[in-house]
This record gives C-alpha cells, sequence and structure tokens, in this order.
C-alpha cells in the first residue's frame, strides 16, 4: 500500500510540476470537438539529435493520445528539420518541439506542443513545459523495457524522462468526440 500511495504522489507532483502552461480555444466545443479528431503527431527536431529518440517521442505521444484521448492518431513522424504538413487523411497536426540535455545520470527535458487544425492552420491547443528527471525510474520499468525492445534498447534511457514530459503535457489535451461510428470503429482498427 506505500508503495501505491508514494508512486501516486510521485507522480501527481511530476505531472502538475512538468506543466508550466497550457491553453484551449475558448471555441473548442463547437469548432473543432468533433472536426479535429483525425490528426497526425510530428516530431521536430529530433530530441538530442537522435533520430531514434525523435521516434520514440513521436510513438509515446500517438498511442498515449489514442489511448487516453479519443483522438485517432494516423501517423507518428520524427524529423529533424522538415516541418510537417497536414494531407486528405488527417484533420490537425499535433507537433512536439522537444529539448532534451544529458545531465548526470538523467536528462534536463523541455517540450512544447501545438495541436492546428488542417483546414485553416489555427492553433486549437497548445502546452509547455519540461523539467529534470533520472533515466531510470521504477514507475514506468516495463515502459522503458518495451520500448527498448521495440526501438532498440538505446533509446531505454530516454524513455522515463519523454514518458513523464509526454504524459504530464498530453494530459492537458482537450477531450474529443468522435463524430460517427465510423469513427469508433476506425480508432479501434488503429489501436489493433
Amino acid at each position: 500500500m506505500r508503495r501505491i500511495v508514494g508512486w501516486l504522489l510521485l507522480w501527481g507532483a511530476t505531472a502538475c510540476g512538468v506543466v508550466r502552461h497550457s491553453e484551449t480555444r475558448a471555441d473548442y466545443q463547437s469548432a473543432d470537438r468533433t472536426q479535429t479528431v483525425r490528426i497526425g503527431v510530428h516530431v521536430h527536431p529530433l530530441p538530442d539529435g537522435r533520430q531514434d529518440v525523435g521516434e520514440l517521442w513521436a510513438t509515446i505521444a500517438q498511442r498515449y493520445t489514442n489511448h487516453h484521448r479519443d483522438f485517432i492518431a494516423k501517423e507518428a513522424v520524427a524529423t529533424a528539420t522538415v516541418t510537417p504538413a497536414c494531407h486528405d487523411d488527417l484533420e490537425g497536426l499535433l507537433v512536439i518541439t522537444p529539448s532534451v540535455r544529458a545531465v548526470g545520470d538523467g536528462f534536463e527535458v523541455e517540450a512544447s506542443a501545438r495541436l492546428t487544425r488542417c483546414r485553416d492552420g489555427e492553433t486549437v491547443w497548445t502546452a509547455q513545459g519540461g523539467g529534470s528527471f533520472p533515466s531510470r525510474d521504477e514507475t514506468v520499468l516495463e515502459v522503458t523495457r518495451r520500448y527498448g525492445e521495440e526501438l532498440g534498447p538505446s533509446v531505454e534511457p530516454y524513455v522515463a524522462p519523454s514518458f513523464h514530459v509526454l504524459r504530464a503535457l498530453l494530459d492537458t489535451l482537450p477531450e474529443p468526440q468522435l463524430p460517427s461510428e465510423d469513427a469508433v470503429l476506425e480508432k479501434i482498427e488503429l489501436a489493433d
């Protein structure tokens, strides 16, 4: 029981202290809740200048928005310089701009995130935050192991810091509503 209480206190302190600013446009309910649902996740520039770490960030963000919000995050892209662009399958872009710097046994992480509408380029939501995190975190060992297996052991030191920052920022995303049964089925297929 102590372990669970300790973990919850750590998570609460980490999540609350990470986000410095978050804002959703005032007309979100009428303008975007059911219309900006299918999104692409783009990370650039590459965190720590590494493609594998950029792919880690993009994958974590895509999965987190699919599992913890009703977005249909259709793609996860990490690139050094290319500016993301909308295409026919997307209604919005979630662009994450990270900065990761090794410090001692961990990392200093800063990130900003912006969700924009494809139809007119208007900003729907923004958030900024960051903090210092150890490379090894007992609360996310299984998450670290899974991403290490999937993306390679070189990303493992980055998993805990990246996950904590992304989780805190993405928890401030607005909650969309899937507009149809077809969208629900699309989301289910994407989760498979």
